[in-house]
Order: C-alpha cells, then sequence, then structure tokens
C-alpha cells in the first residue's frame, strides 16, 4: 500500500530532481520484409513498421499521463538492416558482388520515413554485426552510415565489431575509424 510519505517523495523526484523515463522502445522484426528487390523490400519495411508500432507514441503518452512521469523518448528498433538489405544487394546474376551504398541509403530513408509518420525519437537498427567477419552486404552498409546519417533525421546506426566472446575484427575498426571520420565531416552542418 503506498503512502502519503512515498507519494510526496515521488512528486519531489519529478518536480525537483527531473525524474522521467528516459525511453520506451518497440523491437521489430524485419526478417519477414527481406526481399531480392530493394523497392520491394522497403515497402514491406515501411508497412510492417507503421503497422506494428503505430500506437507506441500513444501508448507512451497514456503511461505519461496516468504515472505523471514524463517519457523522453519513444523509440523503435529493427533487425539489423545489414541482415535484412543483404538479400537487395546482389546483382541480378545473384553473385555477392553489391550494387552501390545507395540501395542501404534508401532503405535508411524508408526508416526515416516511418519514425517521422510515427513521430518517434528515433528507430535504431541501422546496423551491422561483423564481429566474426564482414559479408559484402554489411561493408556495403557500413560504407554507407555516411551518406545515410547526411540524408536522415531520426535514424540511429551502430556497428558492433567485437565481443569477449568472439573477439575483436580489427578489419573492422579500421574501416570504421575511416567512416567515423567521413561522417563527422558529411554531418557537421547537423
Amino acid at each position: 500500500m503506498i503512502n502519503l510519505f512515498e507519494v510526496a517523495e515521488t512528486n519531489k523526484m519529478i518536480e525537483q530532481e527531473n525524474l522521467d523515463v528516459r525511453t520506451i522502445t518497440i523491437g521489430i522484426s524485419l526478417l519477414d520484409c527481406m526481399d531480392h528487390d530493394i523497392d520491394v523490400l522497403c515497402k514491406n519495411i515501411y508497412n510492417k513498421i507503421t503497422t506494428v508500432a503505430k500506437d507506441l507514441v500513444k501508448t507512451g503518452e497514456e503511461i505519461e499521463k496516468k504515472y505523471g512521469i514524463p517519457i523522453v523518448n519513444k523509440r523503435i528498433s529493427v533487425t539489423p538492416i545489414a541482415l535484412v538489405g543483404g538479400p537487395a544487394c546482389k546483382t541480378p546474376d545473384g553473385s555477392n558482388a553489391c550494387k552501390s551504398t545507395k540501395d542501404f541509403v534508401k532503405i535508411a530513408k524508408t526508416l526515416d520515413r516511418c519514425a517521422a509518420e510515427l513521430k518517434v525519437n528515433f528507430i535504431g537498427g541501422y546496423s551491422a554485426i561483423v564481429s566474426k567477419g564482414m559479408t559484402p552486404a554489411e561493408r556495403l552498409l557500413i560504407e554507407s552510415i555516411p551518406e545515410a546519417m547526411k540524408v536522415t533525421s531520426n535514424v540511429c546506426s551502430s556497428v558492433n565489431v567485437g565481443s569477449t566472446k568472439t573477439g575483436i575484427n580489427m578489419d573492422a575498426v579500421k574501416l570504421m575509424g575511416e567512416i567515423i571520420k567521413e561522417t563527422a565531416d558529411l554531418t557537421k552542418e547537423n
């Protein structure tokens, strides 16, 4: 049972100590969106995210009102896009040669459009997990990060280059150093 002291203490935390909930996140698997055609893939991603997360912000606002505690960020997290976008980066003959970074940037723009429509603060998952090595599609996603971050507002990117279990992919570390510098240069106005 809540007593008056606890109510007063909670009010003090909210008013004087800025108590808030940092983030609420909905995780969405995009594995069922995969397709070899980039346009179909983007359409599938858009439809899945805007359907599954349509009530995220509304639900967050209801929680804020019910408990009187602000929620700073409403966020969506999706399956790493290097995995989801890999099949769309194949050449028409099915080889592993990737087309260009433009396909991944198109996916980033789709994610950003979803975030804007749903009014979420962030959409994460423009990511690759390369601690055990790097596929051509993962490399392409990494190379697309500077442009993707330049042309989007709410997309978050990450690259996992190592873990205590798998070790560190030093080739990926070197590449990420270059990518981070290029991203900083391209987005300095932001």
